[in-house]
């Protein structure tokens, strides 16, 4: 990813979440899909924005977002590399009013996530990153790279979890543990909380699709961190089922 490139790609993220706010700062109603996930005006807004100037900055890398039609998402499978989108990722967070939700942008190549961005607009935070590429926050107008603090034996685990996800089986996988510190929170920000260094452990037992994976899974392999599923084996993407299996995100 060139440096011009990552520029034009944080202004569409950016654009992405100025479209997002102007809903969020006004009234608005919900809508539900079939699965019962929410979906409102700022999704499609957000939507539209990435998936228009993704096209015009890469016009020969197809688009996948979790607001595509179903012709994408069966033309999906013959891609083997596209960009993978979740507009506004967090909209339960988004219909609270709590502004922990993000917009993500993942180039996903042969199945991985090779770079990833991740732009949450209430906190006017941006990071970026991909493996063996690094991985960078830019906040207050400063650039400054990331990297993960695994854990230091005879402390507790800093664990981060999903605000509304937080199920049975992860409480199960986390009482081996010991003593842990456990912070709660929305969206793809649990992956940037720990390739900043803030948090050791994401498991994430409970739904998720790609989208909501892709790039901050580039973000935190970028900052040296990990994620893999229950078993160890890599998180893979493109499958035939759009739902991602159970998985832990590490330091």
């Amino acid at each position: 990813m060139s440096p011009s490139q990552i520029t034009e790609l944080e202004a569409i993220a950016r654009a992405a979440g100025h479209a997002i706010l102007t809903v969020y700062q006004q009234a608005f109603t919900v809508e539900y899909k079939a699965d019962e996930s929410p979906l409102t005006a700022a999704d499609r807004a957000a939507h539209e924005v990435i998936v228009t100037g993704l096209a015009r900055l890469t016009p020969e890398i197809p688009v996948l977002s979790e607001e595509s039609g179903d012709a994408v998402l069966q033309a999906r499978h013959g891609w083997l590399r596209y960009w993978l989108v979740d507009p506004l990722d967090g909209t339960k967070e988004f219909v609270s009013r709590n502004g922990e939700f993000t917009v993500n942008i993942a180039l996903i190549e042969q199945g991985r996530p090779v770079w990833g961005l991740v732009y949450a607009p209430v906190l006017d935070r941006l990071w970026y990153g991909g493996k063996g590429l690094g991985a960078w926050r830019i906040a207050a107008g400063e650039r400054t790279a990331i990297r993960t603090r695994p854990h230091r034996e005879g402390t507790p685990w800093r664990v981060v979890g999903s605000r509304n996800h937080l199920s049975w089986e992860t409480l199960d996988f986390l009482a081996p543990l010991g003593e842990i510190e456990l912070v709660s929170m929305g969206s793809s920000l649990k992956f940037c909380v720990i390739a900043e260094g803030d948090a050791e452990l994401y498991p994430r037992l409970a739904p998720t699709c790609e989208w909501d994976t892709g790039a901050a899974q580039a973000v935190l392999e970028g900052a040296g961190g990990s994620v893999t599923r229950l078993d160890g084996t890599p998180l893979v993407y493109n499958k035939a089922d759009i739902l991602n299996p159970w998985f832990v995100a590490r330091a």
